[in-house]
C-alpha cells in the first residue's frame, strides 16, 4: 500500500513561491499606508486653511493671533465668547507627528506638528518630509 504525501521538495517548491509573493506584496502596503497618511495631511491642511480665511473674512480682515482661537467661539475683535464660531470641533492631528502641538516661532524648528504664524495666516506641516505642502 502506497500513501499519499508531499515530499520535502514539493514542500520546500511552495514555501519559496510564498515566501516570493509576500515579498512583492508587503512593500504596497506600506506604501498605501503612507499614502493614506499624505491624503489625511492634504486633508486636513484644506480645512484649518479654509476656516482660517473664514475667520479672517468674519474677524476684520485679521488672522487669528492663536490658531487655538479656531476651535472657540470669538466676538469680531477675537476675543472670546462671541457669535462666530467654533471653526473646528477639535484641532487636527498630523498623522507623521502623531500630534497637533503648534510652532509659532520658526518654520522646521521645535518638535511640534504644524507650524502657524498669525501675520500672514500660514498654516503648514512643520516636519522637514511636508513642510512644502
Amino acid at each position: 500500500m502506497r500513501r499519499a504525501a508531499f515530499t520535502l521538495v514539493e514542500i520546500l517548491i511552495v514555501v519559496i513561491i510564498l515566501g516570493i509573493l509576500a515579498a512583492i506584496v508587503v512593500p504596497q502596503f506600506t506604501a498605501a499606508s503612507d499614502d493614506a497618511k499624505e491624503s489625511a495631511l492634504a486633508s486636513d491642511l484644506q480645512t484649518v486653511r479654509s476656516q482660517l480665511q473664514l475667520y479672517k473674512l468674519q474677524h476684520k480682515n485679521v488672522y487669528p493671533s492663536d490658531i487655538t482661537l479656531l476651535t472657540q467661539a470669538t466676538d469680531e475683535d477675537g476675543a472670546a465668547g462671541g457669535n462666530f464660531g467654533p471653526y473646528l470641533t477639535k484641532f487636527p492631528t498630523n498623522p507623521f507627528t502623531d500630534t497637533s502641538d503648534v510652532n509659532t516661532t520658526a518654520k522646521g524648528s521645535g518638535a511640534q506638528a504644524w507650524y502657524y504664524t498669525s501675520s500672514a495666516g500660514e498654516f503648514a506641516p512643520n516636519d522637514p518630509d511636508h513642510m512644502d505642502m
